[in-house]
């Protein structure tokens, strides 16, 4: 019995005394390890909601322009669309998407939030571009909004050169350069105009992103009627019946990524509507239109509400588990809804 408390003895001291670097990696990797997740955890948090007279006025003392207290019509908007591409680039933990080390790279539901913002900058300059930036009887486009187009239309996961934040960047001096002309008195070639055929063009294309970002969130209960294009159009050679492709339903992996692209493209499409407001205050009121208006930003704003359970869950209609993809369909769908009342309204005469 001696004997063999002994050689345990023995065992423990040659465990103990044998190459203790090995100890000292592993401690090291567990220190990593956690620190490396309270990062993560850190950087997911999303930015807060911006205030759009508070980012404005930032900018303009940005471009150097005295504190006013009322702006030329484009610089409210073009103002909130740097400050959420600023905002994209210099969170918490910089942008996320390209970053190819720990924790960056674990952060997938944060890469699909950054993936929402930067599809309202592109849909909103593509507007900015095309609509805004132009009258209805001439078609000159704005060169600074053109570059600006290309740069945030950039690749959203190059690390290499040119790197995914320098080219949007150089998309974000592009805008300046257009605010500054907004501001400039008798800049002639910078131009933002507001009327209801305008706003309602804008207000168009922002139903038609709600719209596609609801279908896919429906869809983790599919399957559901696939209405792209391109699947419509593969057919079985007797054309007797539509090939399943027709029909998709969300892969569980990809619930979570789409739930936090919506609340991404939510979160950004909120702060532009704020600005649009500031811009076209005076098309909304005589349009008697404002009410309705309004009620599209608080129709989204729920979207934004804390996520209090640990993971994204995907339940079955009345079942026990909720179904948050569901949950924030619905406010897109109710944004949607008051879109269309409010687009109605800009097409009514004024008597």
């Amino acid at each position: 019995m001696r004997r063999a408390r002994d050689e345990y003895e023995d065992t423990q001291s040659d465990i103990e005394c044998a190459r203790p670097e090995y100890r000292w990696a592993i401690y090291v990797f567990l220190i990593y390890l956690a620190g490396t997740i309270c990062l993560g955890i850190y950087w997911s948090s999303a930015p807060a909601e911006l205030n759009v007279r508070a980012t404005t006025q930032h900018q303009l003392a940005t471009l150097k322009i005295p504190v006013q207290t009322q702006w030329p019509k484009g610089v409210a908007t073009t103002s909130t669309l740097i400050s959420i591409s600023e905002t994209l680039l210099d969170k918490h933990g910089g942008y996320l998407t390209n970053d190819f080390s720990p924790p960056g790279i674990w952060l997938d539901n944060m890469s699909h939030w950054e993936l929402g913002v930067i599809t309202q900058v592109r849909d909103t300059t593509q507007i900015l571009r095309s609509s805004l930036s132009q009258s209805n009887l001439k078609h000159d486009l704005d060169v600074d909004l053109q570059k600006a187009e290309v740069r945030f239309n950039f690749s959203d996961n190059s690390w290499g050169v040119p790197s995914t934040e320098s080219q949007y960047r150089s998309g974000i001096e592009h805008l300046q350069k257009y605010n500054l002309r907004l501001l400039q008195a008798g800049a002639e070639n910078a131009q933002f105009h507001v009327d209801a055929q305008h706003l309602n063009d804008y207000l168009a294309g922002v139903e038609q992103r709600l719209k596609i970002l609801s279908q896919r969130l429906t869809a983790s209960v599919g399957p559901n009627p696939n209405t792209d294009a391109s699947a419509i159009s593969m057919r079985q050679a007797n054309a007797k019946k539509i090939v399943s492709a027709l029909y998709t339903k969300t892969p569980w992996t990809q619930v979570d990524d789409i739930f936090y692209e919506a609340r991404g493209s939510s979160w950004a499409l909120i702060a532009v509507l704020q600005a649009v407001e500031i811009d076209f205050v005076d098309v909304l009121q005589n349009k008697r239109a404002q009410v309705s208006y309004e009620q599209i930003i608080r129709e989204l704003k729920p979207t934004q509400d804390p996520v209090y359970s640990p993971m994204i869950l995907n339940g079955d209609g009345f079942g026990f588990v909720a179904n948050h993809s569901l949950t924030m369909a619905s406010y897109l769908a109710r944004a949607q809804a008051a879109i269309s009342d409010c687009r109605r309204q800009l097409l009514v005469s004024t008597p």
